[in-house]
Parts: structure tokens; sequence; C-alpha cells
């Protein structure tokens, strides 16, 4: 590993450093969203999706309605291209696929069964519904972009955060998420030498920032600057660096949240591997929805990017030290202690034999190897629970 330079959040490199993930969990959220963008979807730059996710907020108009105000008219063609006229608007609003399933659900019809009528029938329901709505206001979320199209169709007391909102907080820590910071697009692991890279090129098959019609997602990594929390079974610094991602969705199809964590390589697919200290913030869009974000979500958000890794490296050595185990005996104990099944406990314990060469005595081996272990699970409950009993675990060792 070549070392160039040291920063107080860890060492920076040029090339690439090795790594062990065979410790910590692997989380595959990120993953999910490279796998599902089209490439209208992957932006380059933070300062490219800001651009994007800005004009259409720019463009945009939101507006709260009487819904038996609102009137549906209906085209022969085709159900979803029902179009709406609604108080402030004098032109007709085109619904787009997600708000038209808004609309179903807020009248209580079923999206799907609404798409299979002939567009008459469909508009005489929705009219119906919107009639007899109880809620009597809806808030509508309009975008003139060539044509007027509906992008959301909330509750009255819906608290709008804007993606761009997000994405600008992001920027005020990471720039253009490039490389101008510590914080950018992450690099990738090369399987075949187990040595992170941190530097490769930014393209659509590589950027980990996305935006569609309904949301934004972003992950960075500050992958130049290797944290060594203790050393490897065989000597080597077991290394992390920190990332964090976030999301949310202007229109109503998920909540804001942001995750932060300490993690050791991101594969091609990307994929996380080797998380620790996984910690996450969510914020519904309710009434006081934005107030919450400019006074919790974005300085958690600024806190972690800044703050050291001291405490993290602190958990880990502490972790590592603290001996609970010397007999067999012991650690089945600690084990069936903590909620463990007989089965269960065999197969934490055979799990670090398999994987460290030798049986669980530390705090830090007992938790990989329920970390390890809940990577084998089938359903994610169980993988959940599991993780969360092995957080709880190190915790109390820190």
């Amino acid at each position: 590993m070549n070392i160039i330079a040291s920063s107080q959040h860890g060492q920076a490199v040029n090339s690439g450093f090795r790594v062990d993930i065979s410790h910590g969990e692997r989380i595959g959220r990120v993953s999910s969203e490279w796998f599902s963008r089209p490439d209208d979807e992957r932006f380059l730059s933070l300062t490219e999706l800001y651009d994007a996710v800005k004009v259409r907020a720019d463009r945009a108009t939101a507006r709260t309605v009487e819904s038996r105000a609102v009137r549906v008219e209906a085209s022969r063609e085709d159900a979803e291209r029902l179009s709406l006229i609604v108080p402030g608007q004098e032109a007709p609003i085109a619904p787009t696929h997600w708000s038209f399933g808004q609309l179903c659900s807020l009248v209580g019809a079923p999206a799907t069964y609404m798409r299979q009528l002939p567009a008459p029938l469909a508009g005489i329901n929705l009219q119906h519904g919107l009639l007899s709505h109880r809620a009597e206001l809806v808030k509508t979320l309009e975008t003139e972009d060539g044509r007027v199209e509906l992008r959301a169709v909330t509750g009255p007391d819906y608290g709008r955060i804007w993606d761009h909102e997000l994405v600008a907080a992001v920027m005020k820590i990471a720039g253009n998420g490039t490389g101008d910071t510590m914080w950018k697009v992450p690099g990738m692991l090369d399987w075949a030498t187990m040595m992170h890279n941190p530097f490769v090129d930014i393209t659509k098959d590589t950027t980990t920032l996305y935006a569609s019609d309904r949301d934004v997602f972003l992950f960075l990594v500050d992958d130049t600057h290797p944290i060594e929390a203790g050393r490897l079974p065989n000597g080597e610094p077991d290394l992390y660096f920190r990332g964090f991602y976030c999301w949310n969705s202007e229109v109503g199809s998920k909540t804001l949240g942001i995750a932060s964590f300490y993690l050791r390589a991101v594969c091609m697919n990307r994929n996380l591997w080797g998380v620790e200290g996984f910690e996450e913030i969510s914020i519904r869009h309710s009434k006081f929805a934005a107030q919450r974000f400019a006074h919790e979500a974005a300085p958690a958000l600024t806190s972690f990017a800044n703050s050291s890794p001291a405490p993290f490296v602190a958990g880990i050595k502490a972790a590592r030290e603290k001996i609970v185990a010397r007999t067999d005996e012991d650690r089945e104990s600690f084990l069936r202690k903590r909620g463990f099944s007989k089965a269960e406990t065999g197969k934490i314990i055979e799990t670090v034999l398999q994987e460290e060469g030798r049986p669980p005595e530390s705090i830090f081996d007992f938790v990989q190897g329920m970390t390890a272990h809940a990577r084998a699970k089938a359903h994610q409950d169980g993988r959940l629970e599991l993780e969360a009993k092995a957080k709880t675990l190190l915790e109390k060792a820190a």
C-alpha cells in the first residue's frame, strides 16, 4: 500500500489498500439501487444531480384544493391518460403513473384494477371517490414541462422536503462528489487481490448518484483515508473507511433518510462489505418534516462528516481486548445467556473457528461470528435480529 499523506480521518493513499471483508456485515441497499437504475437516472456528479432535481422543483406548483372540486376527464385510449381539472389551474393536468396510483389510493380504489378499466369507467369511479372523499382536502404537486403534469397527490398535511434540498445539504460537505473533497463516489474492490482501489473513473456504470421522477438516492465514501482499527490475525492492519447514503422522495414514495457507517470495501455491483457501526435516521413527510430536516438530518450529516473516528476505533479495540471466554464451556455459556439457541450457539462458534482458525475469545470475536452467521440466514428478519444483537454487544464493550 502506497501511503502519501495523513489526515485526522486516517491515512491518504494514491493506489489501493488491502482489506479483509470476512468481518462485519454485507449491506445490499446500494447494490439494489445500482441494479434498478436506467441510464437516464444515473448522474456523474452532485452538480449534475442537483441541477436536474432543482429544475423540476422550479417548474412545480403545490396547491391544496377541495377534493370535490377536482374534475376528472377521461380519454378513451388509456386510463392512465385521464386528465384532471384542478381549481386554480386552467389547463388539464395529466397524472403520472405514480400520481395515478396515489390518487386511487387516496379514494380507496385499487390502482391495478383501475388501470385495467376503460378510461371513461375509471374516470367515473375516480370522480365518485373524490366527491365522497372524507378528508375533503388534497395537496397536489404539478409540474409544467411542455404539458402540465400531476406528479403527486397527498393528504393536506404532507410535509414536502424537496429532493434538491437533500442534495444541497450533501454538497455542503461533499462538493461535487467526484474527489474535490474527501467525499466521493466510491472506488472498487479487486476480488483477485482483495485490494480496494479508490481511484475508479466515474461513469454511468460506476456512479452511485441517482434520481428518478419520484426519488433521489446518493452514496458517497471517504475511501482515500483508510482508518486502522487494530490488527488482523495475520498481523496486517484492519482497515476501514467511512461512508453514507441518503434518500428522499418529494412526491411521497418514501421517507427521507440518512445512513452512516464504516465499511471495508465496495465491489463492482456496489455491495458494501465489512460494514460496522451502521446508524440510520429517517424522517416521514409529516406536517413538520421540513423543520425536522433542518434541525436533525442536515446537522447529523455534517456532524458525521466532520467527526473524528477515534470513538469507533476505541470501541473496536476495546472489543478485541475484552476476553470473555477461554473454554468451550465459557463460549457456550456466553451465547446461551444472550438468548441464542444451542444450534445457533454452535454455528456462531464454528463460523469463528473456520474464519479465524481459532475459537472465539473476545467480544469482537463473538460479534464477528454473529454477523457472519447472519449473512447465511435466508430471511431478512432473522438477519436483522442477529445483527442487532451483535451491535448491542459491541456497544456495551466500548
